[in-house]
């Protein structure tokens, strides 16, 4: 499966930047708001270091990693909901990916300027909330007058529909995400997953700061949200880019924190990787946490999911202790898994279909 990831946030915070940093495509960073209006996209592989071990072990001739898509969408200002800056341009590229990683800037540079004209973190990560959760009372008004009529026909299941959606509606109304509101009502994620909500995506936060020292108040309000973040020096990430690692040591930089950054994008989206390895090919592929056997199969290719037999199943590091897989077979550490089992991360795994 493939994952989309949004860069999302105000105008000059370091967006088209990280973007640079993750994908080294080219864009425009020009130091003026809207300088990217057609989203940038480009494919990023995802760090794993088991994937070359198991080509190594393998001695693969081919070595193909999970990847992540990420999207630079252009900036965000107060209004955006009614149409401001690029306002509903913006948001209808949002509603396309899977989850959303909100750069917000920490940093003050007089060189650079600030669309609402000082640095002030928290009120950037309530500006952008408040844009998203405004579009969705939007998506979910226009759905709760069409199902009046629905409820009034009695078709099956659209009073409870609307009375989960009234329920949103306060919840909206009241400041509260739609992901956060559908944490504490389940039941109502039935009705609310099929309208592509803003608020109802993950939020990774970015804070673009030379030190966490100087993120304190946002990770403050992270940590509140129960919000995943990272805290990264765009700039110096682009720097690193196209450096080896003795490079980055001879310079003195910090380690490269892209990896965390796209392993949090994975955690939020509940995707885990398990394997394939063999002489041909080792290959990395994602599926979502509690995936049975068959499910993970339909990963590589539908036969395995409509036709499958069973899955030979050992994780990754045990095939690589053990030093070969007839080693593995030998002493009991491969097993026999049949529909009913649920992949774990970092399994390396072989399929039986009929």
């Amino acid at each position: 499966m493939s994952l989309s990831v949004g860069i999302v946030g105000l105008p000059n915070v370091g967006k088209s930047t990280l973007f640079h940093a993750l994908t080294q495509k080219q864009v425009d960073i020009a130091n003026y708001p809207f300088c990217t209006i057609d989203p940038n996209v480009g494919v990023v592989k995802v760090p794993d270091d088991r994937l070359q071990k198991l080509a190594d072990f393998s001695r693969s001739q081919k070595v193909i990693g999970a990847i992540v898509e990420f999207v630079d969408i252009a900036g965000l200002v107060r209004g955006a909901n009614k149409g401001e800056g690029l306002g509903n341009q913006f948001l209808s590229h949002i509603r396309q990916v899977d989850a959303i990683v909100q750069v917000v800037r920490c940093f003050e540079n007089e060189d650079i300027t600030h669309v609402e004209e000082s640095v002030d973190p928290i009120r950037d990560m309530e500006t952008i909330h408040t844009e998203l959760i405004l579009k969705d009372l939007e998506t979910v008004e226009k759905r709760i007058a069409n199902l009046d009529k629905e409820v009034r026909g009695n078709r099956k299941g659209a009073k409870e529909e609307q009375d989960a959606l009234q329920k949103l509606h306060s919840a909206l109304n009241e400041g509260n995400m739609a992901r956060a509101f559908v944490v504490n009502a389940p039941e109502s994620e039935e009705y609310i997953k099929p309208l592509f909500l803003l608020s109802f995506k993950p939020v990774i936060y970015l804070f673009n700061a030379d030190s966490e020292a100087q993120a304190t108040a946002a990770i403050g309000k992270a940590k509140e949200l129960g919000a995943p973040f990272v805290v990264m020096n765009i700039k110096e990430e682009d720097e690193m880019a196209g450096l080896s690692s003795a490079e980055i040591e001879e310079l003195g930089l910090s380690r490269s924190k892209l990896p965390e950054l796209i392993q949090k994008a994975y955690d939020a989206l509940m995707l885990i990787t398990f394997f394939t390895t063999g002489e041909d090919e080792t290959r990395a592929w994602t599926i979502e946490r509690n995936s049975t056997a068959p499910r993970a199969g339909a990963a590589i290719h539908s036969d395995f999911e409509t036709k499958f037999i069973k899955a030979s199943v050992i994780h990754a590091d045990k095939l690589l202790e053990a030093g070969s897989y007839a080693a593995a077979v030998s002493k009991g550490l491969v097993r026999t898994e049949g529909k009913e089992y649920l992949v774990q991360d970092g399994e390396v795994v072989e399929f039986k279909h009929s």
